[in-house]
């Protein structure tokens, strides 16, 4: 700090110390202004009640919990903070302990619940914990108290009336909505099954299996074709062998000689010459059938018959003929006879299985509409099965929620959720929150002084004469040679002696009443430090 700056200080210190009285009264009238304002200023007193949130200690899904999970306390506090200070909650506390009734006289209610929502109530969570205060002020301390009280056990009913509704309007609601959903739900299925119903072998689903039926049809068909041409190849080799023993019967009789009479000149086939006849037919049957052809097999049969007799087929000159060609024409008589009931067997075969054929066709043609209705049908259910998905879905979880609603609104009833519960309820205030008699006292304390000592610096700031030889040389620039001091006559110091004497007299008089009237007031309780 150099020269300049510590004459400045000197300076208004000096000034400071010179009108020391101004400052002093200054300070006493302040003082005095002050103690005045705390004495009308009507008391308030202010009690507080502390209350903590306990989550549910049934732990339910977020979906069944009315509020969506463990709410932290800021989130429920806020929600009932609006239902407690709502006017309708506000009115009847202020009707039930007549409150503001010097308001209420001039003011309609509404401002009178504005009032003491804004001003009068305090709640504000604790920084840390599950754990918020009720604060309320007023001037009557033993109202203060009910009214904090009343206010912290509001909390509780409407913590439990609010969540109660809630889950009840939830589960009403998922009721309503579960409800509705079913009853579109079974329209919908209706619909369905009344259309696969309708179209049962013409949807999708069914396509392979209407497939493999169509190519079992088929398959039959060309089977009953095949059977009907194979019987009707065997139809035609059984009349040709029925013909053919005619004519061999034909051929037996004519060469006959009548009884005693002379042989013909043509002789008859011998056994041995049928035999190689029959064997020659075989090998050329074999080129062009199997060995199951019908005619195969027959050709084999007779082979087999003649091979069982054993002759040669010689025919000997002194045998009687007559009795031979009766043998033979009762075993060609037979044979006819045994050919003719095949030949009835065959067409009763062939009608049998032509009747089968005859219905076929139609059914060929069943499942041939049905497979090619089939695209038709899909593209048709898409359409009609387009929202059935989200509807199932939709109602799946409305089931879902509509149980968890239940069993919030029993946890809700049984007040088995989360609650407000009063840790340190509120208490008679000793002394009032406000007016802080010391705040008021310094802040009188620092008017008073600044009162006193803003017009001193005033005053010198508009003031240009010079004060010393320094502010001289300052301002003109050049030294100063010499200075007269200023010299004071003795009536003048007397004087002054006398002012200084009597402005000490004052002040000590005046702060000494000032003093004794604090304490008195003080011991009195009229003022609560």
């Amino acid at each position: 700090m150099d020269t300049q700056q510590r004459q400045l200080i000197k300076k208004y210190v000096d000034l400071v110390v010179g009108k020391w009285w101004l400052v002093a009264g200054c300070v006493l009238v302040a003082t005095t202004i002050g103690l005045f304002y705390y004495t009308i200023l009507p008391k308030v007193y202010q009690s507080t009640a502390l209350l903590s949130y306990e989550p549910q200690q049934i732990n339910p899904t977020a979906r069944m919990d009315p509020e969506q999970g463990r709410v932290r306390l800021r989130e429920a506090l806020a929600t009932l903070q609006e239902l407690v200070t709502s006017r309708t909650s506000l009115e009847k506390v202020i009707t039930q302990f007549s409150l503001y009734e010097e308001d209420r006289t001039r003011l309609p209610i509404e401002d009178v619940i504005l009032k003491m929502r804004k001003k009068d109530i305090d709640i504000k969570p604790a920084p840390q914990g599950d754990i918020f205060s009720v604060t309320y002020n007023g001037t009557d301390p033993e109202k203060v108290v009910k009214v904090t009280n009343a206010l912290a056990s509001l909390f509780i009913e409407e913590n439990l009336k609010y969540r109660e509704e809630r889950a009840t309007e939830t589960s009403k609601y998922t009721e309503n909505e579960l409800a509705m959903s079913k009853k579109v739900l079974d329209v919908k299925e209706e619909v369905m099954r009344d259309y696969k119903l309708k179209n049962f072998n013409e949807m999708p689903e069914q396509r392979q299996s209407n497939l493999a039926q169509l190519q079992a049809l088929i398959v039959q068909n060309q089977g009953i074709q095949d059977s009907i041409q194979e019987l009707e190849r065997t139809k035609v080799l059984a009349q040709e062998q029925i013909g053919m023993h005619q004519r061999m019967a034909s051929m037996r009789m004519s060469s006959e000689v009548p009884t005693g009479g002379v042989a013909t000149s043509r002789q008859p086939e011998t056994d041995a010459e049928r035999l190689v006849r029959l064997r020659g037919y075989l090998n050329g049957l074999l080129l062009k059938y199997t060995e199951n052809h019908p005619e195969v097999l027959r050709t084999k049969q007779l082979i087999d018959q003649l091979e069982k007799k054993g002759g040669t087929g010689q025919v000997t000159p002194g045998r009687a003929a007559g009795s031979v060609p009766s043998r033979e024409s009762l075993a060609a008589s037979m044979e006819i006879q045994r050919l003719q009931i095949q030949l009835k067997e065959i067409d009763v075969n062939i009608k049998q299985l032509r009747e089968e054929q005859t219905a076929i066709p139609a059914q060929i043609a069943k499942y041939q509409r049905w497979i090619e209705a089939a695209p038709v049908r899909e593209a048709e259910w898409n359409a009609l099965t387009r929202d059935y998905t989200e509807l199932r879905r939709n109602y799946d979880q409305l089931v879902a929620q509509n149980l968890q609603a239940q069993s919030a609104e029993n946890l809700e009833r049984n007040q088995k959720g989360s609650k407000f519960k009063i840790v340190d309820s509120a208490r008679l205030p000793v002394k009032p929150f406000s007016p802080n008699f010391l705040k008021i006292l310094l802040v009188a304390l620092a008017a008073g002084f600044a009162l006193g000592v803003g017009p001193i610096f005033i005053l010198d700031f508009i003031d240009t004469s010079f004060k010393d030889v320094g502010e001289l040389e300052e301002y003109i620039g050049v030294p100063v040679i010499c200075a007269i001091p200023f010299i004071e006559k003795e009536a003048e110091i007397r004087k002054e002696n006398f002012k200084s004497r009597v402005s000490v007299a004052v002040v000590s008089v005046y702060g000494t009443i000032l003093v004794a009237a604090i304490v008195i007031m003080w011991i009195k309780g009229m003022i609560i430090v």
